[in-house]
């Protein structure tokens, strides 16, 4: 009995070195290097899937990465406007943003989901620190317009969606003095406009923005799905800017992976170096990606 326990400790330890001989280069290759990830969907939900998430990212900076978490909250926004007994209004598929609502975005987003996140990759042993846009100034936005075509008159129109908001400024100082101190920041996408207002900043476009103004190496979108399927819903494992732009314009990216890509497409325009659209709800699918030879979603690139 003795001797089978050892022969399996020693298989387990070959399986893991195997492991680490396997992930080392992948994380030569990053080292030192930034990785912007943002977090939401359903994995931020699942309290499993959260604690993978956290690891994640922990061992990220343990392994001389540079990770920046950006987080949304859309549900539990939801949640808390329901308690509060405001209505939720939206126009063509978009919220509403009056000044009561902005006020409880700011409270969920850069408050308790915020802390939460922080909470737990301090518990895996780093520093993490909770921001938001408005901290040191980091980032800007203007209001958002949005203009759609009326179905029935064909007439174009301006949506006007209140304290919703597009980021226009991105200074990078105090993110570049975190990273300096070894702290891995998470940013709640709130940020205020020199108009004095506090603006909803979509997560993924604020992602985006960040990643750009810092040059990161990667990009991750965690989402609900593989990544960009092609038309017999095979998982593309990478596409060019080029690509990507065919696939929307001849129908085969569709519904809500559209925003998805072209966001990808505007991170890289900044100056990301690639950006990966990937499965959250797959436990630790930041270091699937980023450390094995496959990845774990799709990969755009310029």
């Amino acid at each position: 009995m003795a001797e089978t326990v050892t022969t399996e400790m020693e298989d387990m330890r070959q399986k893991q070195a195997q492991l680490l001989s396997a992930a080392l280069p992948y994380m030569q290759r990053y080292e030192h290097k930034t990785v912007v990830v943002k977090y939401g969907g359903h994995a931020m939900g699942d309290p499993e899937l959260a604690r993978a998430f956290a690891r994640d990212i922990a061992l990220l900076k343990q392994s001389g990465i540079n990770p920046i978490v950006v987080h949304g909250g859309g549900p539990q926004i939801a949640t808390m406007l329901n308690k509060l007994g405001l209505e939720s209004r939206f126009e063509n598929g978009l919220r509403v943003t009056d000044a009561k609502t902005v006020e409880v975005v700011e409270m969920v987003l850069a408050g308790s989901i915020n802390k939460d996140i922080v909470a737990m990759i301090n518990a895996e042993g780093e520093w993490a620190i909770g921001l938001c846009g408005k901290d040191g100034n980091m980032v800007f936005a203007e209001k958002a317009r949005k203009t759609v075509i009326d179905p029935d008159s064909n007439i174009e129109r301006v949506l006007d969606l209140g304290f919703v908001g597009e980021p226009v400024e991105v200074d990078r100082t105090l993110l570049d003095l975190l990273a300096r101190s070894e702290m891995i920041p998470v940013i709640a996408p709130v940020a205020p406009g020199r108009d004095g207002h506090t603006y909803n900043i979509n997560a993924d476009t604020f992602a985006g923005a960040i990643a750009g103004a810092l040059k990161a190496e990667r990009l991750l979108f965690l989402t609900d799905v593989a990544g960009v399927l092609d038309s017999e819903g095979k998982l593309l494992k990478e596409l060019t800017v080029a690509q990507a732009q065919a696939l929307i314009a001849d129908g085969t990216i569709t519904g809500g992976m559209i925003p998805k890509v072209e966001t990808c497409i505007a991170a890289i325009k900044r100056g990301v170096e690639g950006v990966v659209i990937l499965n959250g709800k797959t436990a630790h699918a930041v270091l699937l990606e980023l450390f094995t030879e496959r990845g774990a979603g799709t990969l755009i690139v310029p």
